[in-house]
């Protein structure tokens, strides 16, 4: 019998058989280091026992259960729990995996829609060629960045033309609630329909309802085969929430390294603040200020600062990241929202009273700013809006003095009637982006004078026009190259707008 058992015949034989044995014999004993649950609260466990676990490792509970190891204490450990806790009691086991929480990345992920963890929501069946990476990764050292130069067009003419945006850049969308900062976002993914930019829309703490429909209205307009979809809605435990937009990130890192370009959307980092502190305070995590812990800004600074614009030796690719913040009554310098305003490149800030006065997008053009600025935008837009935003702002004081029913020269006459026929011009609904071309076609006008003698009403009108006779002109080749205006195309742009000056007064 002992011939038969190799295991059985080297034990009765020499000391060479059983270490002959040792290299052939396939099977090796692996080790499990097991814990026990000491106590569970809404979101989070305290564990005795695994001694060896590392900061940020997987963990399983009992009925495959998932946690995140957070707090590393000399006793125990304290968990984020990634799963409902209903059925984790205490005196559960818990089992290490050996390997940090990682999400899926690839080209598998375009169209899809799925959780921080990778498992599809959208009954499209199982992912299928991704790989998986960490959600947490360094980022790219400023040796391997290059300037931010190339823009990236958003569609909207009141942000291309005076708070321009680069990729790589991050730009905060900031205001208050009900004020479009998500529809600012959607239409700037809208605005990447047919290019080569892969977008991600990360939906935190959002309720259902809301992320069904930006989904919805994103399938409408054909663009989810460039674009991912990561919600963690409110519904969801305060654990997938926190860890939702470094699971994107590292997603976008991946078509960074392969040299694409990419626009992630963060919707919103304010949730993400309130479920960090929630998981805080439960792990008992020393409170600072507004309760929330010192680490905030740090949370947040590391996970902005992986969006950038690599060099060529690196691949190339950027991620140009647009995180929205909430605001309460306008209260911009509250604690989060200056925090990322810190970690930023500049903010765009929505206002509730441009909103209800029908100023769409509602955008604040004295308290917005880019700090990449004119470097990353069309030479074209230089030629049109550069003193633009001056002008603007001018133009918005010099409506005070009109409630006083003060006496206006000739020239402050012209300059508020140039002023109004801007703001018709930078007036935009909501899902209808428009091309560089089309936005210096109507600045153009605007800036020129060619509008200021025509009520506003007709101005959506006229323009609506000119963008018609626009399309079958052969401008925009040069102008999105990134060619200065010359005279000549200068010219052309005005000609089609008198075009349906005239052709709107012929109708009236």
């Amino acid at each position: 019998m002992a011939e038969d058992n190799p295991v059985l015949a080297a034990l009765n034989g020499s000391l060479e058989d059983i270490e002959q044995l040792s290299r052939e014999w396939p099977i090796k004993p692996e080790l499990q280091e097991y814990g026990v649950v000491t106590s569970v609260g809404q979101g989070v466990a305290h564990v005795s026992g695994l001694p060896n676990v590392g900061s940020e490792e997987l963990v399983r509970f009992e009925g495959n259960r998932l946690g995140m190891a957070f707090n590393l204490d000399p006793d125990e450990i304290g968990v984020i729990l990634l799963d409902e806790c209903a059925d984790i009691d205490s005196g559960s086991q818990v089992q290490r995996t050996n390997r940090v929480l990682d999400t899926p990345v690839g080209e598998g992920l375009l169209g899809r829609i799925v959780d921080p963890l990778g498992r599809p929501l959208d009954e499209l069946g199982p992912l299928t060629g991704v790989t998986r990476a960490p959600i947490e990764c360094p980022a790219p050292p400023i040796m391997d960045r290059a300037p931010v130069t190339v823009p990236l067009m958003t569609g909207t003419k009141v942000v291309d033309a005076l708070i321009p945006i680069g990729r790589g850049q991050r730009e905060l969308i900031i205001g208050d609630r009900q004020t479009g900062k998500t529809g600012l976002a959607i239409d700037c993914i809208l605005n990447q329909k047919g290019s080569s930019v892969i977008c991600i829309y990360c939906a935190i703490g959002q309720r259902s309802s809301s992320v069904a429909k930006v989904i919805a209205d994103l399938s409408d307009h054909g663009v989810m085969g460039q674009l991912i979809v990561l919600v963690a809605s409110a519904d969801s435990p305060p654990g997938l929430q926190f860890v939702a937009p470094y699971a994107a990130m590292s997603m976008a890192e991946y078509f960074m390294r392969k040299g694409r370009d990419v626009l992630i959307v963060f919707d919103d980092l304010t949730c993400h603040a309130r479920s960090y502190r929630e998981l805080s305070l439960l792990l008992r995590r020393p409170p600072g200020r507004e309760s929330f812990p010192g680490d905030i800004f740090y949370v947040h600074a590391r996970l902005l600062e992986r969006s950038a614009h690599l060099r060529k030796e690196r691949g190339g690719g950027s991620i140009t990241a647009l995180p929205i913040v909430e605001t309460e009554e306008q209260n911009i310098s509250a604690y989060i929202p200056t925090n990322l305003i810190s970690i930023t490149d500049g903010q765009v800030y929505l206002t509730p009273e441009l909103f209800q006065k029908g100023i769409l997008p509602a955008v604040d053009v004295g308290k917005s700013v880019s700090r990449v600025g004119g470097k990353a935008q069309l030479a074209a837009y230089r030629a049109v809006a550069g003193d633009l935003r001056l002008f603007y702002s001018q133009f918005e004081e010099l409506e005070v003095f009109l409630r006083f029913g003060s006496r206006l020269d000739e020239r402050t006459k012209t300059m508020l009637a140039r002023g109004h026929a801007i703001r018709e011009v930078l007036k935009q609904p909501q899902y209808h982006p428009l091309s560089a071309t089309e936005q210096i076609a109507v600045l153009l006008a605007a800036t020129t004078g060619l509008l200021d003698n025509l009520p506003s009403q007709q101005v959506a009108g006229v323009m609506e026009r000119a963008r018609g006779e626009l399309s079958r002109s052969q401008i925009s080749s040069s102008i999105e190259a990134g060619d200065k205006l010359s005279e000549k195309d200068r010219e052309t742009l005005l000609q089609l707008v008198r075009n349906a000056i005239a052709w709107k007064a012929l109708s009236h």
